[in-house]
């Protein structure tokens, strides 16, 4: 058992913290003003690699396929700016699916589209709506056979780059009646005809990220774009979550970081009463709670991580992550707020962003108390 990162994890590491120093941090307040899509820093990243680095080399990518790579940009990169950060990492949405699901076909000719660093392409994955969260055999869009093509009829919704991805997986019932085993997922273009962006909606945190409904209006797709066997999407998309988690976990711990190392910093120059207001004790053992459960929700994201390289599930240790790195995310960016009093309420500093941001990670993939239930049922 060792914690030491290996020389090429360190240099992965060290690679996504440059790109979040220079390219991400300068502009992330602005993005969040504007609620802007950041398409210039996507272009740089995709010159780099990072925004498909985590596909295999043969359909493109950088061949960073393990769950600890991703845990290990992904805390870099949202320690820059998670709405940023969220959107650079479109790949996964559309490209873990198509990867943990596809035959190889699909996989060379889609995941290969995702990859292309001069002209970056958005992924989606469309399996929300109004009316269906975490219950995913809730859902109502419908996808009906019809000859050699399926039919897709359907509305989702808080869909990340919903209405302006180039690639979208969506879930729909091919059997009504069928609950959980009566769902299956398409690949479709963002150009299909009848597919189409809703409402974008105005978020508390990540404005960085484009969030709309997508609709789709008798959208055809050819028989060959349904993903995995008709029916079993499902398990498919559990099997992906169970993957994807520890990387929201990590997600978590990087804005943690963010909020807690800006206000140590604070701490140790703001002078009230003639000494830093880190020689105040109330303050010291703040920042200590906080540096220890950063650690504590990284050590337990890596260990999530470690299994999934192995092949192991990672399905309780994995939500045992997100769920504890989430709500710590969020105890660790009120504390900031706090420690720098009236100045962490106000928009001229960072911290208000990072609590603002903190929040969607226990509830998007999952919430804190689906993951919890998750837990519960492998006790």
């Amino acid at each position: 058992m060792s914690f030491q990162l290996s020389a090429e994890q360190a240099e992965l590491r060290k690679w996504a913290h440059g790109f979040a120093e220079r390219e991400i941090r300068p502009v992330a307040a602005e993005y969040d003003e504007k609620e802007e899509f950041p398409r210039e820093v996507l272009q740089k990243a995709a010159k780099i690699g990072l925004t498909s680095y985590a596909a295999p080399t043969e359909y493109g990518g950088g061949g960073l396929t393990s769950v600890m790579a991703a845990c290990l940009i992904g805390e870099e990169l949202f320690w820059g700016c998670a709405g940023i950060a969220t959107s650079l990492l479109a790949f996964g949405l559309a490209g873990l699916p198509i990867y943990y699901m596809g035959t190889e076909e699909q996989k060379r000719k889609w995941l290969s589209q995702l990859c292309d660093p001069n002209h970056p392409r958005l992924g989606a994955m469309a399996l929300t709506e109004p009316n269906a969260g975490s219950d995913v055999k809730a859902i109502q869009t419908r996808a009906v056979r019809d000859g050699d093509e399926w039919v897709i009829n359907g509305r989702k919704c808080f869909i990340t780059n919903g209405g302006i991805a180039d690639l979208y997986v969506v879930f729909a019932k091919t059997d009504p009646d069928a609950g959980y085993h009566g769902v299956s997922a398409f690949i479709v273009p963002g150009s299909t005809p009848g597919l189409s962006g809703g409402k974008k909606e105005r978020k508390m945190g990540i404005r960085a990220s484009h969030t709309a409904d997508v609709i789709f209006e008798n959208v055809r797709v050819p028989k060959e774009n349904l993903l995995g066997e008709e029916n079993m999407a499902f398990i498919g998309a559990m099997k992906m979550l169970e993957y994807s988690r520890p990387a929201v976990a990590a997600a978590a711990v990087g804005v943690a970081r963010a909020a807690y190392e800006y206000a140590l910093d604070y701490a140790k120059q703001r002078i009230q009463f003639g000494k830093p207001i880190f020689n105040n004790q109330a303050i010291s053992f703040m920042l200590a709670d906080m540096k220890t459960k950063i650690d504590a929700a990284r050590l337990l994201t890596w260990r999530a991580a470690e299994l999934a390289d192995r092949g192991e599930s990672c399905a309780v240790e994995g939500s045992m992550a997100k769920a504890f790195a989430a709500e710590m995310a969020m105890e660790v960016t009120t504390h900031a707020v706090q420690i720098l009093g009236g100045y962490g309420y106000m928009r001229d500093y960072p911290v208000e962003k990072w609590m603002r941001d903190a929040k969607i990670l226990s509830i998007y993939e999952g919430t804190t108390q689906i993951q919890k239930k998750v837990i519960a049922t492998g006790l």
